[in-house]
């Protein structure tokens, strides 16, 4: 994997991570290998006239699973991070490292005075739109994607730590949520299992995990705004002229 970094990749990386279902804990055997990450630009490809490629795409095949990776630059994907965007943070922080870097290690020193309480937007948005879309499937993924980044934002307000591993996060959910996973693992594409709660069980644990979502982003602690937006900038700087 690394040997087809390096040799399709244009750019040198501060990081490369691994993110999607081997990252949030339900991976099948077929499950592709998701690599998300950070480039950075040479100078001249950023004050010239001809300026480079702010986000690389790459595709391959990797022991007969299809892997991507996908990463910005710098610049752009520190500008994400203060966007109240969870997935950027889940990021830099996975534990599933392909490629590091000190400036990766300097992402990850900043990354508790980048979390806010409007993270929880970010949770409940991605929810809806996975719940949708098991609606309109009635496939297992979605679902457990709509679980996860609900307990994941439930998390962050209360403990102001990332957490997007479901299989660490199941005590704030349905006892159920073991045995889909295990299903999940079995079938990257797999519908409900025939002995998983009914539909209306299932809507009805989202709707209580969403309101609960709200009510833990009313209480945090977390700030609204950043406060290591300045620090973030500082970095940007020293990472292009140092």
């Amino acid at each position: 994997m690394l040997d087809a970094l390096a040799a399709d990749h244009p750019y040198p990386r501060a990081f490369v991570t691994v993110s999607g279902a081997h990252l949030y804990g339900f991976p099948s055997q077929d499950s592709d290998v998701d690599l998300r990450g950070v480039h950075l630009l040479p100078l001249e490809e950023i004050v010239g006239l001809e300026t480079g490629e702010e986000t690389v795409t790459l595709m391959w095949d990797h022991a007969g699973v299809e892997a991507d990776v996908v990463t910005h630059d710098l610049a752009k994907f520190c500008a994400l991070l203060l966007r109240r965007n969870g997935y950027v943070l889940e990021q830099v922080l996975s534990p599933l490292v392909v490629a590091t870097s000190p400036l990766h290690e300097e992402l990850v020193a900043l990354t508790p005075g980048l979390f806010t309480s409007n993270h929880a937007h970010h949770y409940l948005g991605f929810a809806r739109s996975q719940w949708q879309l098991f609606e309109r499937t009635g496939e297992l993924k979605p679902l457990l994607y709509t679980f996860r980044v609900l307990l994941t934002g439930v998390h962050l307000m209360r403990e102001a730590e990332l957490q997007a591993d479901l299989t660490r996060l199941t005590g704030y959910g349905p006892a159920y949520l073991p045995e889909l996973v295990e299903a999940k693992r079995a079938a990257e594409h797999g519908t409900l299992p025939a002995d998983a709660p009914s539909r209306e069980i299932l809507q009805a644990d989202v709707a209580a995990l969403t309101s609960r979502l709200e009510d833990e982003r009313g209480r945090s602690a977390l700030p609204e705004q950043p406060p290591a937006r300045r620090a973030l900038h500082e970095l940007v700087v020293r990472a292009r002229i140092g």
